[in-house]
């Protein structure tokens, strides 16, 4: 599956310290393999139709969409992320 960045999610993940974005490579990683997998605890936003969230770490998410045969990356951080993504859907 194709991964693809917006400029929102690069200039969050460039923001990142480097053991966050070893980190972030590895949900990607994990992400493009299965994104249904458990320990990605990989879920609708609420009041959103099309974009999910998957967990990086107990603070930090993931935002995307799922095309057919890529995954487009929104944003990463903590939570106010988050709540800034499920209003601009």
């Amino acid at each position: 599956m194709k991964i693809l960045w917006t400029p929102p999610f690069e200039r969050d993940f460039r923001a990142l310290p480097r053991p966050l974005q070893k980190r972030v490579e590895k949900t990607l990683r994990l992400l493009a393999l299965n994104p249904r997998h458990p320990s990605l605890q990989a879920k609708k936003m609420e009041g959103t139709q099309k974009v999910w969230e998957a967990r990086v770490s107990l603070s930090y998410r993931i935002t995307y969409q799922l095309a057919e045969d890529a995954l487009l990356l929104r944003r990463v951080g903590t939570h106010d992320i988050l709540r800034k993504e499920g209003s601009q859907e």
